[in-house]
């Protein structure tokens, strides 16, 4: 572990949230939640409005509803934050080249790799720097923190949340882990903090003093061995700039366990094709075909099946993850079905004759899936929020209407222009016509049918022709057309439903977008 703070960790301030609230003038200082709106969903980030009423990311969503009912609930957009999130990383590979992405939202960088002076003042110009440019580039808010090792700048920048810096200097680690819950030390996690506690063990300071030969005896020789180095404030773990994934794959979790077999198969067919569409776009191919399946007992089983060579194409992963899921008994019912591909290659075996002609057979078996999809009823709702994002994008790139308009979702408007879908339901889409540098924007109701209403591409978060800065925050919304003056109106609900978060809610204690912490270092 190195001395001089010279390791860098960045973390977007609630990612996902923020990028709403940022995106849609009448959200901001309002309680936005983003994940998964079926029965089995779950909380992918909830703004710091929101955290104020205990909601928290990996939380049910029914939960969270009950803790925060007048929140904005919206599915993610991903495609917006790939596109901020690239934004971030180009930023930080200005610093470095060894930049090492954990997620869309946050990355750890080596300072010194990229010639950085190894100094606390040295580091802290770097730091600032790199807040005040991506606030310029994108209008949102990181979090950094600068320490010796990966470890502890990960806890800085947990401790400068939201929107601040700190610096862990050299010599203060052992004071600062101390009095920390041992679930604080990567690699600790439920089960690790269960057998710690049995033993007395709570603290990180508490880890320290059991010694190395007690955490050896209880969690075995690498574990206890790590586990006691990391409460020494010790981890020698580099920043690696290039993480091979080892797999693709997609998945959904079903809102009512599926127990009709043709549902099953269409299923896999259209995960077979998600996970394709991944793999083309990681510029990757594989050999392995696996599928998942989790029964209505949340028993679990995976199938796998080796092709001749690693391909990409969707007709041949299609093909193979059909044959698997024969093997299957589904009668009593499914409620996770997933399609992934390993063994990933950079290249295909062009000279398949075999899998060419899987493929032929498989591309005409799909289009009578898809037609029978069509008319089988709605698609399930998935667990991960992940899954609900790319239905969304998957309905916005298709010709056709969305089944669903489904709240957060991009729209235009032949006469009102761009806009969100705010509820729909009984036949009618409720949609706030706002752009990001816009004041909030009114609502109006349409049929989901209406012709003049089309799904649209995420606008970006700041106003391409201006300077850079947040876009305008706090103004009150112009009177709506159907007389509703509320710009929260009928958030995450049907047109029906014309309550929305409530104002007063992101005042109640928590910070809102763009709202800054003082730069601190941890002396």
């Amino acid at each position: 572990m190195r001395g001089a703070p010279t390791i860098l960790h960045l973390d977007m301030d609630a990612f996902y949230a923020s990028a709403e609230q940022a995106a849609k003038p009448s959200l901001r200082g309002k309680p936005v939640i983003v994940g998964g709106l079926g029965p089995r969903g779950v909380v992918a980030t909830a703004s710091y409005e929101a955290r104020v009423f205990g909601v928290h990311s990996a939380m049910a969503m029914a939960q969270a509803r009950r803790l925060c009912p007048n929140a904005a609930f919206l599915i993610p957009r991903f495609a917006l934050y790939r596109k901020v999130s690239d934004s971030v990383m180009r930023l930080l590979h200005t610093l470095s080249p060894l930049v090492e992405p954990l997620s869309l939202d946050e990355a750890f960088v080596d300072l010194e790799a990229g010639g950085t002076e190894a100094t606390v003042e040295a580091a802290r110009a770097v730091g600032e720097r790199l807040r005040t440019d991506i606030r310029a580039v994108t209008g949102l808010t990181g979090s950094v923190g600068l320490a010796g090792s990966k470890m502890l700048a990960k806890i800085g920048s947990e401790q400068a949340k939201p929107d601040g810096l700190v610096i862990i200097e050299p010599g203060t680690e052992r004071d600062l882990l101390g009095p920390m819950s041992v679930r604080t030390l990567p690699g600790v996690g439920p089960a690790t903090a269960e057998t710690l506690r049995r033993a007395g063990i709570h603290t990180v300071a508490e880890t320290r003093e059991a010694g190395e030969a007690e955490l050896v005896r209880l969690l075995g020789r690498a574990h206890g061995t790590s586990l006691f180095l990391m409460a020494e404030g010790r981890d020698e773990r580099p920043v690696v700039a290039e993480r091979d994934a080892k797999s693709i794959s997609a998945e959904d979790t079903f809102d009512v366990d599926v127990t009709d077999r043709t549902r099953v198969q269409l299923e896999i067919a259209r995960l077979a094709d998600r996970c394709v569409r991944r793999l083309r776009e990681a510029g990757r191919s594989g050999r392995t075909v696996v599928i998942k399946v989790r029964r209505y007992d949340f028993s679990t089983l995976t199938r796998s099946e080796t092709l001749r060579g690693p391909t990409d194409d969707p007709g041949v992963v299609r093909e193979a993850a059909a044959r698997l899921i024969d093997s299957v008994d589904t009668t009593a019912g499914v409620r996770l079905l997933g399609v992934g591909v390993s063994g990933l290659a950079d290249y295909t075996q062009e000279d398949l004759f075999a899998q060419a002609a899987q493929a032929a057979q498989a591309a005409q078996a799909a289009q009578a899936a898809h037609e029978a999809l069509e008319g089988a009823g709605h698609p399930p709702g998935p667990e991960r929020p992940e899954a609900v994002g790319e239905r969304a994008e998957e309905a916005s790139e298709g010709a056709g209407k969305p089944r669903h308009w489904l709240p957060g979702t991009d729209v235009r408007h032949t006469e009102y222009g761009s806009g969100w879908v705010q509820g729909s339901g009984v036949g009618r889409v409720t949609v706030r016509f706002e752009e990001p540098w816009s004041r909030p924007g009114r609502v109006r109701t349409f049929a989901v049918d209406d012709p003049a209403l089309e799904p649209s591409e995420p606008l970006p978060l700041l106003r391409p022709d201006a300077g850079p800065g947040p876009a305008p925050q706090g103004e009150a919304a112009d009177p709506s057309p159907d007389g509703t003056a509320d710009p929260a109106e009928g958030m995450g609900q049907g047109p029906r439903e014309a309550e929305g978060p409530d104002g007063s809610a992101g005042a109640g204690g928590g910070p809102g977008q763009g709202q800054g912490q003082p730069v601190t270092s941890r002396p």
